[in-house]
């Protein structure tokens, strides 16, 4: 009887126990029961089986010819032969995504103010301010412009003697011998006229104790909730350009003006207490 030679090398018994065996997959036909067996090792270097049972559904989808098309292409490299369609051994499927281009938003066309809209008779609206084809009250440059009348408010009065004095006057504004009247001296005139009214004409509310950074948007927003306002004013040093912490507000009527003096005098804004009055005339001030 023939002696068994002995295996002296232990490196290739070590490898063959670290190999695992191939994963195996079985379907029954009768249930869809897929059975996938697999193999691992453990934190102690042991074999442990792993058993997984699942149950594939096919799902029919619709696309498009080019896709269509690319699944019956004949696979190449290591796949040449094999049925088409992906390989589970070797692919994974994940979910299709699929991506939808929003349409773009496009601005809302802007109304049309139904007073701006409403015939005047066959005759064209024109801004007296601006000349624009829109109404004076609605002017959007009604505030500039008043800022511009109240510096050249010194001024007014020298122009308006000169004009009296031989200048040309203006449609309506002449008297006895083709003299220039000056807007207060004439029939039912007042004190005088301007294309804008004065602060003292307008409900104006004078707000002090306000925030030193407070800009005059800050003040309208705070006060436009009660009416519409005709303009704002922050008091500031004419050097530093610093808010003295006062401010003027005019509405255009004088019940939106007490609604806002109601509501605002004594509130909180910016850590101080707002103190809201009427504003004196200029005549009347201390």
């Amino acid at each position: 009887m023939a002696a068994v030679k002995p295996n002296t090398n232990w490196a290739e018994d070590d490898i063959e126990a670290d190999e695992l065996p191939q994963p195996t997959e079985t379907t029954d036909p009768n249930t869809g029961i897929t059975t996938i067996t697999s193999w691992k090792l453990d934190e102690q270097d042991r074999k442990v089986k792993v058993t997984r049972r699942i149950r594939r559904r096919v799902q029919t989808q619709v696309v498009s010819h080019s896709v269509a098309e690319r699944k019956g292409w004949a696979k190449f490299g290591l796949d040449k032969g094999k049925a088409s369609g992906p390989d589970r051994k070797t692919t994974i499927i994940g979910e299709n995504l699929h991506f939808r281009i929003a349409p773009v938003s496009k601005a809302e066309p802007e109304q049309a103010d139904p007073v701006a809209s409403k015939p005047t008779g066959g005759k064209a609206v024109v801004c007296r301010l601006c000349q624009g084809g829109h109404f004076t009250a609605k002017c959007p440059y009604k505030e500039q412009l008043a800022v511009i009348d109240n510096m050249n408010t010194e001024g007014m009065d020298e122009e308006e003697d000169a004009g009296a004095q031989g200048g040309l006057a203006p449609k309506g504004a002449s008297g006895p011998g083709g003299k220039y009247v000056p807007p207060g001296q004439r029939a039912g005139g007042g004190a005088g006229e301007s294309m804008f009214r004065s602060r003292d004409d307008l409900p104006t509310l004078r707000i002090t104790s306000l925030s030193v950074d407070a800009e005059e948007d800050d003040v309208r927003e705070l006060f436009e909730k009660f009416g519409r306002i005709a303009r704002v004013s922050v008091v500031r040093d004419r050097e530093t350009r610093q808010s003295k912490g006062l401010a003027f507000v005019s509405f255009e009527e004088k019940k939106h003006a007490e609604e806002a003096i109601k509501k605002m005098n004594g509130r909180g804004y910016d850590s101080l207490i707002l103190n809201v009055a009427w504003s004196q005339p200029r005549g009347e001030r201390a």
